[in-house]
């Protein structure tokens, strides 16, 4: 497996993490417990099923099955947490327990194989299952988010109208080897004053 298969991974992670974070941090505490009806899932809801299933998967991830024994994922889909506070504490959770375990993967033990729910994959194809997951998850609570907010909603990409500005911008600099998400992950780190 090569470094910066491992870099790049991790920095889609931290991106995605990144655009959850920007949404919670426009919605008022009542909108992340917001549900269209009875059949569809909340913020909250959402995050507790992340968080369950990085907790899952990441935990001892190279030596035990990524369907943990202690997990209950029904319970991830009704309604538990009922603080913000519980809520990020939550969101958090499942994120470092996810870093910790890339950041375990050596030279030395790459070529593990894991297993979920007894399938076994290469380390590889544990990754990309959960790189595939939790963006589509991210992309639910972005949609959430943007519904109730409806015309206050802060867009966290290109915003409508702008992409002809936003291209031009990119194509003025020179040719460059980076990963998309550099600039964007910069761009959103806290200043130091």
């Amino acid at each position: 497996m090569a470094p910066d298969y491992l870099t790049s991974v991790r920095k889609q992670f931290e991106y995605y993490k990144l655009l959850g974070d920007q949404t919670f941090a426009q919605l008022p505490d009542e909108a992340l417990f917001w549900q269209y009806n009875a059949e569809s899932n909340s913020i909250a809801i959402i995050v507790q099923h992340l968080w369950g299933n990085m907790l899952s998967r990441w935990t001892d991830f190279l030596t035990s099955d990524g369907e943990k024994e202690w997990r209950n994922r029904d319970a991830e889909f009704e309604t538990g947490s009922r603080t913000r506070a519980d809520l990020l504490a939550q969101w958090e959770a499942g994120w470092t327990c996810l870093f910790t375990a890339l950041d375990s993967i050596t030279e030395a033990n790459q070529d593990t194989m894991v297993y979920i729910r007894n399938q076994g994959h290469s380390i590889t194809e544990a990754i990309n299952r959960q790189l595939a997951h939790y963006p589509y998850h991210v992309g639910q609570i972005v949609f959430i988010g943007k519904l109730v907010l409806d015309g206050q909603w802060q867009s966290l990409s290109i915003p409508r109208g702008n992409s002809q500005s936003y291209n031009a911008e990119k194509f003025a600099q020179p040719k460059r080897t980076v990963h998309f998400t550099d600039e964007y992950l910069q761009n959103q780190q806290p200043s130091a004053s």
